[in-house]
């Protein structure tokens, strides 16, 4: 499900992999970045004014291949290919340098190593996996049942994803900052239990989503006989309807947006009678919350649904759906035969990949998943300056200063409001680089050799880590993005923001190209995450992080006009003509892209002191600037890719994020664009948010 409490700037969709070491010959395939503009890589036969994106990237989205391990390709993706090479020399050293036990450096090199093991995880076969497929196989009763469903509770890092808080199990659970009290932390239930990334893939009745479904159905039924498990597709059956029946279910992405709806306090006692079915006391036993009085139920609706088919459905399809997704949870650490078969189907049925990612690549992100702050602490010891951070912070101030000059010119906003919003931007926590204090992994055992027991212990650790949050106060510290991560994040009911190292790099931000070149990609960034703290989520809080409504009504009313007239631009752009992209899904980004492209366009004015630009590559100051936007969004995907992204993602896709240019009046005379060309708005028709 979409994640409420982050308003990230990309979510990148890949595929998978199957070499086992690290290749020197990749880097010269990853290395396809450019510093400055990149004007091998416009198409300057197309007008600005017509199609953008292909102005700005035309040439490089004819003649670059989307490499046969990914389902996407573009900037973001390259630059973590690169950053991930990085990553993985700095384990490979640490995997060598025979670290004491027990030190986070012994536990990153011996993550990866074991992951990276496969022999030993062929000869294991499916032994670690046996005690959960007895425990499984020992339910006798629905008591049993509630309590074996409580155990798979996690908060896992596919669950603490930066857009998606999607969890495979039936429930998931998320802690964070109460949004009536924000001065504790609250525990989040989510919806889950799907194998597929979202209901839309079972309930949608297109030829497209039915052959998906049979596909599915069918990799079911494989893993199971697989598993050595008889009757398999009849298990599959009963398993297909059952979660069909749980998307139906399901709340919507759009409804999961809304606060005001998601935002439901349930005491302990309330699950029995709003929600019953499942028995609440034993599930809440296993999963380890006996103690909170009072939950945060995000979708009521599917937990009302969810809980009931813990009563009605026969324990024995219960039971085979537990044995299928405990083996699915794990394909990656298990014999290789399991994890081709869960490839071929999520990657190639879902996402369009052709070949499973490098072993190295996905031991990288294992590690990352599991240790991902250690990892943080070798990486920007190594690759991330003093000098870097300090540019950045002071690009970051200037924004900051911009988004509040833009605050005060507000024609149509009241006082008392732009008070409040000057209040958020007073006290708004920005983190560059990586955390002022680094977390801890102390009690968390890595073993050599022990690539299935790694993960399992990993995944309880964060559950733990997040339960033991509860009752203490809140941390507006707290880093919710690792340093190694290319992207961006805003947590609007924290008031708070992550910019981690690893974006501070080519094409985003370069210390040695001019300045409006870093503000028009990493100052763009930056203010789209600034701006989350404004958009049609973030507006929704206070600057102490409280859910009310800071806005006069006239102010209000205003600023939806405002964000319908955006929901209807981008519901117009269809990549296929049987999909649109989802206006309402992607208006909180859509806002983020357009007041953060205005905001660093003022810093960098700002920044001149009233002078021009010098040119460069024939480019004025402002063509620099909109040239260097355009790029960063550059990206190609597979078509199932392209068709999930629009389904499930909260982000437009990157052409149509380069057109937010269209909305800023400053664009138009910087390329000469003139009315009856495609991407043309009369004045009136501009949308203006902040």
């Amino acid at each position: 499900m979409r994640n409420v409490f982050r308003r990230s700037l990309f979510l990148a969709v890949l595929g998978v992999a199957t070499a086992t070491a690290l290749p020197t010959a990749m880097v010269a395939q990853e290395a396809a970045l450019v510093a400055g503009l990149d004007t091998a890589g416009m198409d300057r036969s197309v007008k600005p004014g017509d199609n953008f994106y292909d102005y700005t990237n035309g040439t490089w989205t004819r003649d670059t291949p989307i490499p046969a391990d990914r389902s996407s390709y573009g900037s973001f993706a390259i630059l973590a290919g690169q950053i991930d090479e990085r990553v993985a020399g700095l384990i490979q050293e640490t995997a060598k340098s025979k670290a004491p036990t027990g030190s986070e450096a012994q536990m990153v090199g011996d993550y990866y190593s074991s992951f990276m093991d496969v022999a030993a995880i062929d000869a294991a076969g499916l032994t670690p996996l046996r005690p959960t497929l007895d425990s499984i196989a020992a339910i006798s009763n629905r008591t049993q049942l509630a309590y074996f469903l409580g155990t798979t509770l996690r908060a896992d890092m596919d669950a603490m994803n930066a857009t998606n808080l999607y969890t495979g199990n039936l429930f998931g659970l998320w802690v964070a900052q109460d949004l009536d009290d924000p001065t504790q932390y609250s525990p989040f239930l989510l919806q889950g239990g799907l194998g597929m990334p979202d209901r839309s893939y079972y309930v949608d009745s297109s030829a497209g989503m039915a052959a998906i479904r049979t596909k599915y159905q069918q990799y079911i039924a494989g893993t199971l006989d697989l598993a050595g498990i008889p009757g398999a597709d009849a298990k599959a059956t009963a398993i297909m309807q059952l979660e069909t029946q749980m998307a139906q279910a399901h709340w919507t992405r759009e409804a999961t947006g809304d606060f005001a709806k998601g935002n439901n306090h349930w005491t302990r006692a309330e699950f029995r009678t709003k929600a019953p079915g499942l028995d609440w006391e034993i599930y809440f036993a296993a999963a380890e919350l006996s103690k909170p009085a009072r939950f945060v139920v995000w979708q009521p609706s599917a937990f009302t649904g969810l809980s009931a088919l813990a009563k009605s459905v026969p324990l024995d399809t219960w039971k085979d759906y537990l044995t299928f997704h405990a083996i699915q949870a794990r394909t990656a650490v298990l014999p290789a035969a399991f994890d081709q078969q869960s490839f071929a189907f999520y990657g190639m049925v879902l996402s369009g990949a052709q070949v499973q990612r490098d072993r190295w690549k996905r031991a990288v992100g294992a590690t990352n998943g599991a240790l991902g702050f250690a990892v943080g602490k070798l990486y920007t010891a190594r690759h991330f300056s003093p000098a870097q951070k300090e540019r950045a912070e002071a690009m970051v101030a200037n924004i900051i200063a911009a988004f509040s000059a833009r605050v005060d010119q507000l024609a149509w906003m009241a006082p008392s409001t732009k008070k409040e919003a000057h209040a958020k931007l007073a006290v708004l926590k920005v983190g560059v680089g990586y955390p002022d204090t680094w977390p801890s992994y102390t009690g968390l055992r890595i073993v050599p050799g022990d690539a299935y027991g790694n993960a399992e212990r990993a995944g309880v650790y964060h559950l733990q880590a997040r339960l033991k949050m509860l009752g203490q106060p809140v941390d507006r510290g707290e880093w919710v993005m690792t340093p190694q991560t290319v992207n961006a994040v805003n947590m609007p009911a924290m008031n708070a923001m992550n910019f981690p190292a690893a974006i501070l790099e080519p094409p985003f931000f370069d210390p040695n190209r001019a300045a409006i070149m870093d503000y028009g990609a990493m100052g763009t960034v930056i203010g789209h995450e600034i701006s989350h703290s404004f958009d049609n989520l973030g507006a929704l809080f206070d600057a102490t992080g409280r859910l009310h409504n800071w806005w006069t009504p006239e102010d209000l009313t205003h600023f939806e006009a405002s964000a319908a007239q955006l929901v209807a631009q981008y519901t117009a752009y269809r990549p296929f003509p049987d999909l649109a992209v989802n206006g309402q899904q992607t208006l909180s980004e859509n806002i983020a892209d357009l007041a953060g492209i205005a905001a660093a366009y003022d810093a960098y004015r700002m920044s001149l002191g009233g002078a021009e630009a010098p040119v460069i590559d024939g480019f004025t100051g402002d063509q620099q600037f909109f040239v260097s936007f355009g790029q960063i969004w550059r990206t190609k995907y597979r078509e199932p890719a392209l068709r999930q992204r629009v389904l499930t993602d909260g982000h437009s896709p990157g052409e149509y994020r380069a057109f937010t240019v269209r909305n800023v009046d400053a664009w138009y005379p910087s390329f000469d664009v003139q009315p009856g060309q495609t991407l043309y708005l009369s004045p009136a028709d501009r949308v203006r948010v902040w």
